[in-house]
């Protein structure tokens, strides 16, 4: 999904934000769900990419960790940049290996996305709230206010990852998929 989502997301005008044919989605959840081998190259993107949000929203205490949630979205009241950033490398120590080596490749093909935002309208500020929800949620639900403003702030934190992911995961995840 993430290759596909690598070479095809930066050519797609609003990818993470369209969803596609959810009879498609709900058909290509199931076979993945049972192991089936699927084709994804032979889908619509826009399908890759929903299947790839409800990928992420299945992961148990979520890929950022429900556990730090309060801490993550307290990051960016932090002093500079700087000071985010070493914050942010801090909190990503905290989690397991799998979510950060998954975390690497999710912010490279976010950061090949932004970097054609002029031809996909998907800038750091889109991605992110696009893609947030899918990325941290807190460990109790609560009231429809609270997690309207919980979404904005991890949005902000998300949004600060994309546009800084070079100096936050280092200058190779530019190039993780190699020559595709």
């Amino acid at each position: 999904m993430l290759s596909l989502l690598y070479q095809e997301g930066p050519s797609t005008k609003g990818i993470f934000r369209r969803s596609g044919s959810a009879k498609t989605f709900k058909e290509l959840k199931e076979k993945l769900d049972s192991g089936t081998e699927v084709d994804l190259a032979c889908e619509s993107i826009f399908v890759t990419a929903s299947l790839f949000k409800d990928f992420l929203r299945n992961i148990p205490g979520s890929i950022l960790s429900s556990q730090l949630c309060d801490k993550w979205v307290s990051v960016l009241d932090q002093g500079n940049n700087e000071e985010k950033i070493k914050s942010i490398q801090r909190l990503i120590e905290h989690l397991p290996r799998a979510n950060v080596v998954l975390l690497r490749y999710i912010f490279g093909v976010l950061h090949g996305i932004e970097m054609r935002s002029e031809e996909n309208q998907m800038n750091a500020f889109n991605l992110a709230v696009c893609i947030a929800p899918s990325l941290l949620w807190p460990p109790v639900p609560s009231t429809p206010d609270i997690e309207s403003e919980f979404i904005k702030k991890i949005s902000s934190v998300v949004q600060f990852l994309i546009e800084n992911c070079c100096r936050i995961f280092g200058d190779e995840i530019t190039s993780l998929f190699g020559e595709i």
